[in-house]
């Protein structure tokens, strides 16, 4: 298995459970998968460096996991349909 992080950015006007909602199904799409995951580090609500749709901030997430080729591909699959999450980047680690 390797080692990849994801990124993503959530939407500010969900509340904390929905916030908690969001990060919780993206940790099961990757356990579904037969990834494993390592680390989640919520950066919490900050300004974004430029507006997107008309949003001048969003709720910051970074998770680590380890995973098979194919899981990423699933994983960011998700995240573009998913309407609460701004932007996301999945990245494989050295």
């Amino acid at each position: 298995m390797k080692k990849y992080e994801t990124l993503y950015v959530v939407a500010p006007t969900l509340t904390e459970e929905e916030v908690k909602g969001v990060i919780e199904k993206v940790k099961g799409v990757i356990e579904n998968g037969g990834g494993v995951v390592e680390n989640i580090d919520e950066w919490g609500k900050r300004r974004l460096a430029y507006e997107i749709n008309k949003v001048n901030e969003g709720y910051y997430v970074l998770m680590n996991f380890s995973a098979n080729n194919e899981l990423p591909k699933e994983l960011d699959r998700v995240l573009r349909i998913s309407d609460n999450i701004i932007r996301h980047l999945v990245v494989k680690l050295d």
